[in-house]
Parts: structure tokens; sequence; C-alpha cells
């Protein structure tokens, strides 16, 4: 039982009904755990908040730690750096503080980034513990910026564009270091993820880091439309 919770040889086909299936279920998931919260009173709707993006970070640490156990830990692979990690370990900021800066940075890296995990998966490992911790972390932290949104009531404006950008252009940037003095690629700063992405249409490195650099603000422009046209109409 441990050994295939363990094992990392499962075959995980994404673009599949297996695929489908998950995300299917995972929005199913999410849907339900918003609709009951929105009729719960606020401190039920902080606490399933709290405990929502605590368990992420926490699933996070502990499948470091369990590459530590193994023995097949690799410092320039397996740091909690990549962005979607980054996100999960710093989301208990936004839930146990709900300050808005932390939303409007969350929001949109999130949104463009993580969501991007779900649609085109590089974790094809299938019922064992990186197979749950993948997609509890990345569906987790997509559910949990709609959970911010609808049950917290909060909203990205114009400036968050900025701010969110901002904030990319610091990780960014820290990745750069890191990744020169650790020859790691968090970030996919250095090259592109094996897996299939979105990447894979802007060319080689460099080309598509400054192509994600050019795109990057339409692209958060084009989350925050829904946000623009409700207020417009309000």
């Amino acid at each position: 039982m441990i050994d295939f919770f363990l094992k990392e040889n499962n075959h995980f086909t994404p673009f599949t009904t297996q695929h489908f299936g998950v995300v299917l279920f995972l929005i199913i998931c999410g849907v339900a755990l918003i609709l009951w919260a929105k009729k719960q009173k606020e401190k039920t709707q902080t606490r399933v908040g709290n405990l929502l993006t605590i368990s992420i970070a926490t699933t996070i640490i502990f499948g470091t730690f369990l590459k530590i156990y193994k023995g097949d830990f690799n410092y320039q692979e397996d740091l909690p750096l990549h962005l979607c990690s980054f996100l999960g370990l710093t989301a208990p900021l936004l839930s146990l503080t709900k300050k808005i800066v932390y939303y409007e940075v969350f929001f949109f890296l999130i949104l463009a980034g993580t969501l991007q995990s779900v649609i085109t998966p590089d974790q094809y490992n299938y019922l064992n513990f990186p197979f749950f911790r993948y997609w509890f972390v990345h569906a987790g932290l997509v559910i949990f910026m709609m959970y911010a949104t609808f049950v917290y009531k909060m909203r990205p404006t114009l400036k968050s564009v900025w701010k969110s950008f901002l904030g990319m252009q610091v990780y960014m940037l820290l990745m750069f270091v890191l990744n020169y003095f650790l020859g790691s690629n968090y970030f996919y700063t250095n090259r592109k993820p094996d897996a299939a992405t979105l990447l894979d249409l802007f060319g080689d490195w460099p080309q598509y880091v400054f192509v994600v650099e050019l795109i990057v603000i339409p692209y958060f422009l084009l989350i925050y439309l829904p946000f623009y046209l409700t207020r417009k109409k309000a």
C-alpha cells in the first residue's frame, strides 16, 4: 500500500477522458464548496478558506519532505519554487490576512499560470501521492481564488493587473538569480518544461521569455474583462 502511494510510474494521459474526468470532478467540488460557503457565517467562511490554503501549503511541504525521505530529492528541481508551489506556500497570507493586495497579485498569476497547469498538466502520475499533490495544489489554488472572489467578495481592479505584473517581474528576477547559482530551471527561465504547454508556441529560449513578457499584460486584461464589464453595467 505504501509502495503504491510512493511510486511514480502510474500512467496518466492528458487530454483524455481520464483527464477531463478529473477536471470535471474538481470543478464540481469547487462549485459545491463555494455555494455551501456562501450560506455560512463569516467566521465559518474564514475558517474554511484558511483550512484550504493551509492544506495546500502543507501538502507542498509534505511532498518536499517525502522526496527527501525517498532519497531522490534534487535541489535543482524539487525545491518548492516553481510558480504554483510558491503561490501555494504563500496563499495562506491571503486567507489569514484578507489583504486585498495579496488577492490582486495572486488572482492573475493563479488564473493565468496555475489554471494553465490544470489544462495542460505536466504530472503524468496517476492515483498516487504525486498525482494527488499535483491536482490538489493546482486545482486548489484556482478554487481558492474563486472562493476569495465569491465568498470573501474580493474583486480585482485595473490597477490589480499592474500589481500582479509587477509581482511576476520580482518573482522572475529572483528565479533568474537563483537559477544562475543553482543551475536550476525554476519558473522555466532557462528552458521550456518537458510537457506540452503554450510555451511551445512561442519559440525556443530566450525567445519564449520575451514573448511571455509581451503577452502577459493583454492576457491579464482578458481575465479582468468580465469584471470590467460587470462594473460598467453597475
